[in-house]
Order: structure tokens, then C-alpha cells, then sequence
């Protein structure tokens, strides 16, 4: 059997990394099976992306399509262009499909118009939110791929009301997380700061409904600086943020004065300014780096499903600015405390952090750190 392996933005990286090792593994230990590795090139930022590479001890892709850059539409059209291409001639028995990006949509299309059967990993998780990108990626290759690894029981669930059979499996991205974490490594700012153990907050944003509206990004922040008791709240900003996030404080009469000051200083090589007190805007880390943060953080603050994942394995408290997930096991079993876009509900929880009330999380099941094993030793049957 040969595989095609679809990757194209940060979070794929995490998950295709496991998987390659597996069909490595099983390679070696006389299984017929062969890969290729396609990079659609959707994130190309060195940090987005190259790093990612080095980090998780991913071989080199087979090819490079460089589709990064446009409109959702363009992008899509981009990718499907340039994969149909590639799967032309290079055929395949099975294209496999990771997570909810763009890249994960258009390579499916392009599969099964070509005639090849898809694997879905990561599949049937729902936000039930048409207003985002992924729950349209995620609704489009569930219903084209043949075969559909999910990582919860509400993901079968979820495929089973829509007449679909998922195969149970567990969530290849904690296989990464578990495999790396001896290797987390010190980034600088944890040097440069000082940091200490669950003496600080790690901040990520970057969907539109947090970041897009200057206004409603601006109140987020200040409510989160406002509530932190002072502590460094560190922020590796992604680049759609960071286009938006410089010219927020410029008016320095529009902040409170009596509850923020401001500092302005350069942040970046985008020249950021205006910088709150205890906020540390930093450039976006590998994952080593960024997740050695995260394990030793008093809390994190995102609108990011994936660490709401990571937060829950590794026992970290978690508030996700969201109105919806479509990882509820991470609230319901895990570390996560869903509170929506709302500026005003910042303080509610993170006074709940600080007065000792946080709930007490667990790991779902079969996030053990063998769902890569699981997934090829699966394809192996079915391709018998």
C-alpha cells in the first residue's frame, strides 16, 4: 500500500509527525507499505512551519507546493490545482488527510476526483459553527473519505447521527506531546524574564472573532492584563494578529489610565508599540519551546482548539475565548473552561483561577500516545 500524506499548516505537522514514525516502524518490521509526503506549503512562515520540521524529526517532504498566501477561496483553488497535479503523477492507494485546514479539504476533493480513497484523521469533531472556515473543511472531507479515525467518543458520536462508521482511535496529536515533552526546551523569553513555575500566563489569539475587530481585540486584551494579578502574560502572536494588534493603543487617552499604563516600546520586527505593562508580545515558537511554556504556566489563555488538548494532557488550567469547541471532552473531562467572546467574562474565571476553585481534569481515553500504531496497524488491515 502507498500513502500519500497531506500537510500543510502548523497543527498538521504535530499529527503527521506520529504517523510517519508508525509507517516507518512498520516498514522496518517487513509491512508492505511506502509514503510520500506532500508540504502544500499553507503555512511557510519559518516559525508557522520550518521549525516544526526540525523540531518533530520530520523527514523532508517529497514536494513543496508553496500554496500559501490569498483568500480562502484562492488558497482552496490554489492547492486543488497544484495537488491534482502532483497525485497525477505521482498515483497513490490512499491520500490521508489530517485536522481541519484548508489543505486538509482541497487534497481531499482532489483524491476522490481522482478516484483515491481518503483517510480522514481527526475525524467528526464539530463546532456546529457554519461561520468558521474549519467546520466547512471538517464537513467536506468527512463526507468524501473512506475511512474516518476519530480522537472521542462525541466524534463518533457526531459521524454516527450522519449515517458514517468511525474507527476509534484516540488523538495522534497527544503522540507527539508525549513522545516530545522529555524534550521541551527553555525558550529565551522564560530566561529573559525569569520566569517561574505557574508564575505567569501564556496568551494565544487568532481567530476572527477575537482579532479581526479592533475594538473587541482591544477589550480582550485589556481584561486579561486587568485580571492577571500582575502576572507575565506571554504572548507569541500570530501573523494575523500581529497586523492587527500595533495600532491598537496609539491613542493612549482611549486605556484607563487608573487601571493600565502603557509602554511603548518595539516589540517585533513589525516595529509593534504600545505594549501594556505585563504583556510580552514575542514572535510565534517552535513547538518544543512553546509547550515547555505551556507545561509550566499558571494558566492558559487561547482561542486555539489544539491546546486545549495539550492543556488537558498535561494538567495545565486552560480558558478558551470561544462560544463554541469542538473539543467539549476537553471541558468535560479535561482542564478546559469554555467562556466565550466576551470580554467581561475574562474576570469571572480568572478569579476562579486564582482563588484555588479550577476543576480538577483527566485524560480521555486512548490518549496514551499509541494512536499512530493504532491508525496504521488499522489501514493495514483493510488494505488485506
Amino acid at each position: 500500500m502507498h500513502i500519500t500524506l497531506i500537510a500543510g499548516a502548523r497543527p498538521n505537522f504535530v499529527k503527521i509527525a506520529p504517523l510517519i514514525e508508525a509507517i516507518e516502524k512498520a516498514i522496518s518490521q517487513g509491512a508492505d507499505l511506502a509514503y510520500r509526503l506532500v508540504h502544500t506549503g499553507q503555512h511557510y512562515d519559518q516559525n508557522m512551519s520550518g521549525s516544526f520540521f526540525t523540531d518533530l524529526g520530520i523527514p523532508a517532504p517529497h514536494v513543496n507546493l508553496c500554496c500559501g498566501g490569498g483568500t480562502q477561496a484562492e488558497q482552496t483553488a490554489h492547492i486543488m490545482m497544484a495537488f491534482e497535479k502532483d497525485l497525477l503523477a505521482h498515483p497513490t492507494d490512499l491520500v490521508l488527510v489530517v485536522g481541519d485546514v484548508t489543505s486538509t479539504m482541497a487534497c481531499s476533493i482532489v483524491a476522490k476526483k481522482c478516484n483515491t480513497r481518503v483517510c480522514h484523521v481527526e475525524a467528526g469533531i464539530r463546532s456546529h459553527d457554519l461561520t468558521m472556515p474549519e467546520e466547512i473543511n471538517r464537513m467536506v472531507t468527512d463526507a468524501l473519505a473512506d475511512y474516518l479515525f476519530t480522537t472521542s467518543e462525541v466524534a463518533n458520536q457526531n459521524l454516527r447521527k450522519a449515517g458514517q462508521q468511525p474507527i476509534f482511535v484516540g488523538n495522534v496529536m497527544i503522540d507527539t506531546l508525549l513522545k516530545q515533552r522529555p524534550h521541551f526546551r527553555q525558550p529565551e523569553i522564560y530566561r529573559t524574564l525569569h520566569l517561574q513555575p505557574q508564575q505567569y500566563i501564556v496568551l494565544t489569539l487568532h481567530r476572527p472573532a477575537n482579532v479581526d475587530e479592533e475594538t473587541h481585540l482591544k477589550a480582550l486584551i485589556e481584561q486579561i492584563v486587568k485580571h492577571s494579578r500582575n502576572l507575565p502574560i506571554i504572548f507569541p502572536i500570530h501573523p494575523r494578529t500581529a497586523r492587527i494588534f500595533s495600532d491598537l493603543w496609539r491613542q493612549e487617552d482611549s486605556v484607563d489610565r487608573q487601571d493600565i499604563s502603557v509602554d511603548r516600546q518595539d516589540v517585533s520586527a513589525d516595529s509593534m508599540q504600545a505594549v501594556l505593562p505585563n504583556l510580552h508580545i514575542i514572535e510565534p515558537l517552535g513547538y518544543l519551546e512553546f509547550n515547555y511554556l505551556v507545561e509550566r504556566a499558571k494558566v492558559v489563555v487561547t482561542d486555539s482548539g489544539g491546546i486545549t488538548e495539550e492543556t488537558t494532557v498535561m494538567g495545565v488550567p486552560c480558558i478558551t475565548l470561544r462560544d463554541n469547541t469542538e473539543r467539549p471532552e476537553t471541558c468535560t473531562i479535561g482542564t478546559n473552561l469554555l467562556i466565550g467572546t466576551d470580554p467581561n467574562n475574562v474576570q469571572p474565571a480568572l478569579d476562579r483561577l486564582f482563588n484555588n476553585q479550577w476543576h480538577s481534569g483527566t485524560i480521555p481515553p486512548l490518549w496514551d500516545g499509541h494512536t499512530a500504531e493504532r491508525i496504521v496497524e488499522t489501514l493495514r488491515t483493510l488494505n488485506a
